[in-house]
């Protein structure tokens, strides 16, 4: 199943994919895609109640926003350095256990809502990412039963300003939290529509230039160990999410290196979980043209 949310910020309604790509409003099922949601067994309970209901729901115009499939989580637990290649390329080592830091949830926006680059910023710099949804309650879980505790995927872009990164001090989530720094979506695909998460194309394009192009095969740490790493530190609530890490590609990585700029498009996507798009505004240049 592919679960969307549709309308304006702040309005969104819950939505679903048909497998012929009819897009239907759910609204009836009198639930939308939180944490009580996916800890009440709601995906399963969802398709049930569509083997009766769907042909009454309205169908979504395709014209309309879609934002993230999800409501606000209580956190978004971010993957360093978990491409063997990225890895090379940040001029880092290899790490010998997930590199954990977070990004608020105030980060997050739909799919393809424009990207600001923060006042300030000189280095805004790009991350496709594969994510994972918590679909049940995890603390310390082993990881041959990580898997259970996963509802599904989304597609991710891990935005991050590098100078707040690792140019001043503390620690990373300076650098990822800025507002719509975490498009998710197009939709969340829940487990059984992706036959093998670790063997998935990924890709990132700035201006119609292929800047990312690799493969989850690539994952130092799978999504198991990830899961049950993550439960030991701390509890995993349903809604959560987990976001992997990102292949080779990414501007600071370049040589010269390169960052984002107002008017630039990024699109990009992961095998079975669709693509996004996002338009670059300057802060700058918002306020110059409101003001």
């Amino acid at each position: 199943m592919k679960l969307i949310r549709f309308g304006e910020p702040g309005f969104e309604k819950p939505g679903v994919i048909l497998n012929d790509g009819k897009r239907i409003d759910v609204s009836a099922f009198e639930a939308d895609f939180d944490e009580q949601f996916f800890g009440s067994e709601g995906p399963e309970r969802l398709e049930s109640w569509l083997e009766s209901n769907a042909s009454g729901c309205p169908v979504i115009d395709s014209e309309v926003r879609l934002g993230s499939p999800i409501i606000r989580p209580s956190k978004i637990v971010c993957i360093g350095l978990n491409y063997a290649k990225h890895a090379e390329e940040s001029g880092m080592a290899k790490p010998n256990e997930p590199v954990l830091f977070f990004k608020s949830t105030s980060a997050i926006v739909g799919p393809n809502d424009d990207l600001v680059i923060p006042r300030g910023s000189k280095k805004t710099d790009w991350e496709v990412e594969l994510a994972v949804v918590i679909g049940k309650k995890a603390s310390y879980v082993e990881e041959e039963n990580a898997m259970s505790h996963v509802a599904g995927y989304v597609l991710h872009n891990d935005y991050s300003e590098r100078a707040f990164q690792l140019e001043r001090e503390g620690q990373w989530v300076k650098g990822k939290s800025n507002d719509t720094f975490a498009p998710l979506g197009p939709f969340l695909a829940t487990q059984d529509e992706i036959e093998d998460p670790h063997n998935l194309n990924l890709w990132l394009k700035v201006n119609g230039e292929m800047m990312q192009n690799s493969n989850t095969n690539d994952l130092i740490f799978k999504i198991p160990h990830l899961v049950s790493y993550v439960s030991q530190f701390m509890t995993l609530l349903p809604g959560d999410v987990i976001s992997t890490g990102t292949p080779f590609g990414v501007g600071l990585g370049l040589n010269p290196q390169r960052y984002l700029k107002h008017g630039d498009v990024v699109e990009l996507g992961i095998d079975g979980l669709g693509t996004s798009k996002q338009h670059v505004k300057a802060y700058e240049m918002i306020m110059a043209n409101e003001n």
